[in-house]
This record gives structure tokens, sequence and C-alpha cells, in this order.
């Protein structure tokens, strides 16, 4: 994964974070081959506390899992009617900032899938599929040394 030189992460997710008035903006990282592809949250603006930092997840399991694993963007506009509670386990980054409301885009170097950008709202139905729509627009197609896009040209 190359990151670029000069990009700032921390200051580009809090930009992200006032210009769509999110409550929670993060950035997670697929970590290389010895740490067995896992992903963890690298960045956070808005945060309640740290924990998002010792979340570790593999594809398939969570957001940025199912992210990761589909490559395409993942909409929930309402935690408490769009998931089982009983499975909240499963979405650790939900249950760690108390999102109600979140929307995860893939970040994608070449062909494959390398982060995750989760950005939500600790009320219910804030972001919608049209704010959602709007949010991955005002993305472009870059973030940082990332496509946004799959199939954007560098």
């Amino acid at each position: 994964m190359n990151n670029q030189p000069g990009f700032h992460y921390q200051e580009e997710i809090d930009k992200l974070r006032e210009r769509f008035r999110f409550d929670f903006v993060s950035l997670a990282w697929v970590q290389p081959a010895e740490d067995r592809f896992v992903l963890t949250w690298q960045y956070a603006s808005g945060n309640l506390n740290e924990r998002y930092k010792r979340i570790v997840l593999h594809s398939g399991k969570g957001i940025a899992g199912i992210v990761f694993k589909t490559g395409k963007p993942m909409l929930i506009q309402n935690v408490a009617a769009d998931l089982n509670s009983r499975d909240l386990f499963n979405y650790p980054i939900i249950v760690a900032e108390q999102l109600k409301s979140l929307g995860a885009v893939p970040l994608w170097e070449g062909k494959r899938v390398v982060g995750v950008l989760l950005a939500g709202y600790r009320t219910e139905d804030r972001l919608d599929e049209s704010s959602f729509v709007l949010f991955q627009q005002g993305l472009e197609t870059e973030f940082g040394a990332f496509r946004v896009k799959e199939g954007a040209h560098p």
C-alpha cells in the first residue's frame, strides 16, 4: 500500500467530517500479509474514545470487512431497524462509537481494495441514500493515493 507523501489523512478526515457535518469519520487500512491481511481503523475524527484502535477485522466481518470483501459501498440508514441487536457484536465500530446511521466506501489501489472510509452519525436516519451519494461524489475519484471508485483512473 502506497501512502501518498504529503497527504495528511487525519487532516482530510477532519475536513470531511466538518464539510458533511458527520459525527464520526474513520479510515481503516488492510494490514500486510504477515498480519494476515486484517483491517484496522487507523485514523478517526469525532471519536468518543480510543477503542477504535483496538478493533481488528477479518475480510467479510464488520463494516470494513464487508466493504473490503465486496468492494462495494455500504449504507446503514438506521442501525436499530437495519441490524438485529443480537448481531451488533459483529459491528464493533458501531458499538464503540454509538453510531446510528452510517456509510462506508472502499478505497482502491490498482484492482484491490486496500482501505475503507467510514462516515456516520449518532442519530437515526441522518444518512440516507441521496446524502450518501452526495458524500461519495464529494470525494471525487481519489482520496490520497487511493481511488474511491473502481475503474477510476489513477
